[in-house]
């Protein structure tokens, strides 16, 4: 859905990104890691030509966005950023509506629009009428993440959409985006620095670094099969152990005829969580319910470990 094919970007002396290939099939959350500097918000930049490369090409579904006016481009992109950019003047209604009325749709059509994406980010209609300055800063995210869907588009581009929040907030719109990717079947093209939201949210991460592609691939093979000495301390080389049981579910190793004592756990959870559990219970095993709240059968601490 989106190619990088030999992107670089120069600007006077300085190389911001260097010769970047990568691949982002239809429907994957792709992610975007690096320290500072690392090139990756101009590289999502480019995708939507707010900034031009200096050399290379992307393609969206095959053509050459350079072949393409940067506006009828970007109607095409949803865009959220970390500020929100919300029109302050605007209700939270006409924000959302900003691109369908650039569009032209049918006013009935906006409106119907409208209610349907507040629903998605779990808003209430009585949001609808309000301004942004009476929403919390996560409802303005929530907004922000509506408004890049309004207009039903192919890609939704994030950059860092939710550095600015508390970690509280930060981890609910996480979980929110997460259902909203498996709800709509988006691509998405997300920037961030912090490798554990790029692990939680992404089915595929690629990994920068001064501008360098250092290694791109899913989450799991990051972790088992870091590139080089500077994605392994990226990802956290001392906590891999932990950063690696949670790409894996409880029902992932769940064994039906164990029946342990005690609260049942549910099959969703991670295995890190899990472990976490085992340690405030002060025990070895744990139950497992299945979706309808009946017992499924069990883990066991050997089952963490043999995960890997």
């Amino acid at each position: 859905m989106i190619e990088f094919d030999h992107i670089s970007k120069i600007i006077g002396t300085r190389t911001i990104v260097d010769d970047v290939s990568l691949r982002i099939e239809r429907g994957q959350f792709c992610a975007l890691v690096g320290p500072s500097g690392s090139g990756k918000s101009t590289s999502l930049r480019m995708v939507n030509r707010l900034i031009e490369p200096s050399e290379g090409t992307i393609r969206i579904d095959g053509e050459d966005i350079a072949t393409q006016p940067a506006e009828a481009l970007r109607r095409r992109l949803g865009y959220a950023i970390q500020s929100t950019g919300l029109f302050p003047h605007w209700t939270i209604a006409d924000n959302v509506a900003t691109v369908p009325r650039l569009l032209k749709w049918p006013e009935s059509r906006v409106q119907a629009r409208i209610d349907a994406l507040l629903e998605l980010v779990q808003l209430d209609t009585a949001s609808r009428r309000k301004y942004p300055h009476q929403l919390s800063g996560g409802q303005q995210q929530r907004v922000g993440v509506a408004r890049a869907l309004a207009a039903d588009p192919e890609i939704l581009l994030m950059d860092e959409p939710f550095g600015a929040l508390d970690p509280i907030t930060r981890q609910a719109l996480r979980q929110e985006l997460g259902r909203i990717h498996k709800a709509t079947g988006k691509t998405i093209l997300f920037v961030t620095h912090d490798i554990d939201e790029a692990l939680m949210l992404a089915d595929r991460i690629a990994i920068l670094r001064d501008g360098r592609l250092e290694q791109a691939g899913s989450p799991l093979d990051i972790l088992t099969q870091p590139a080089n000495r500077f994605v392994r301390d990226f990802i956290g080389g001392a906590e891999l152990g932990l950063k690696l049981l949670a790409q894996h579910r409880v029902g992932d190793v769940l064994r039906r005829e164990l029946k342990p004592d005690g609260e049942p756990v549910a099959a969703e959870m991670t295995l890190t969580e899990a472990l976490s559990q085992m340690v405030l219970r002060g025990t070895d095993q744990l139950p497992v319910k299945s979706a309808d709240g009946r017992l499924a059968g069990g883990i066991a601490l050997a089952d963490l470990v043999a995960s890997r």
